[in-house]
């Protein structure tokens, strides 16, 4: 595998900044109550690591050291700003699900890590690479959160959208799978099955080459 290939693979499996960094995890565990919600704020969260990632790389080297920090702020905050107007123009329903949530992606520790580690250092394409990689991993992992989630929860899948569909019928949901408990469990769930996924495809690697 190239190095581009694995910049770009590593945030959605080997590197998943929710299931194996374990950060950003206030907003999975926040809004993943539904489909609508979780693919939302994955793809607001992606449009601002890329852009971020991507202007930071750009001027690495004209930004001074004493004050790289405040100027991440700032350009994060920038993209941030952007999403949030975009969202109160034309999905105003997303940005109340949302809620505070899309102005805290600027001091989100994802967003805030790549572009120090990452793009701050590395060349654009690479930082494109990474945030895509990242963006993905996150994004997929909210959208299988929310789908479980919804899908037991509220017995629907898309609601919010003209697409909605009831699945389930009201007697036989599961309320708890709306509560922070019920986040944390179908979390844990989804993390616990992605590490028995990797481990048995090294056990098979191993076994492979033996």
């Amino acid at each position: 595998m190239s190095d581009k290939s694995k910049v770009f693979t590593n945030g959605i499996v080997k590197e998943n900044p929710l299931l194996v960094l374990n950060i950003g995890l206030c907003s999975a565990l926040g809004i993943t109550t539904s489909v609508f919600n979780g693919l939302g704020m994955g793809l607001s969260m992606t449009f601002v690591l890329l852009m971020s990632e991507i202007v930071i790389s750009i001027f690495r080297k004209l930004i001074p050291s004493s004050i790289r920090l405040p100027v991440f702020i700032i350009i994060i905050a920038a993209f941030t700003t952007i999403v949030q107007l975009v969202l109160k123009a034309y999905v105003p329903s997303l940005d109340d699900a949302l809620g505070v949530f899309i102005p805290l992606i600027v001091v989100n520790c994802i967003i805030m890590g790549r572009v120090e580690a990452f793009s701050s250092k590395n060349s654009v394409g690479k930082s494109i690479l990474d945030a895509l990689g990242m963006g993905i991993g996150y994004t997929w992992v909210l959208v299988l959160i929310s789908l479980i989630r919804e899908l037991f929860g509220a017995g629907t899948l898309l609601s919010g959208t003209a697409f909605k569909v009831e699945l389930i019928p009201e007697a036989y949901r599961i309320g708890f799978f709306n509560s922070a408990a019920g986040g944390f469990f179908v979390f844990g769930l989804v993390s616990a099955l992605s590490v028995a996924i990797q481990q048995a495809v090294a056990n098979k690697k191993n076994g492979g080459a033996e």
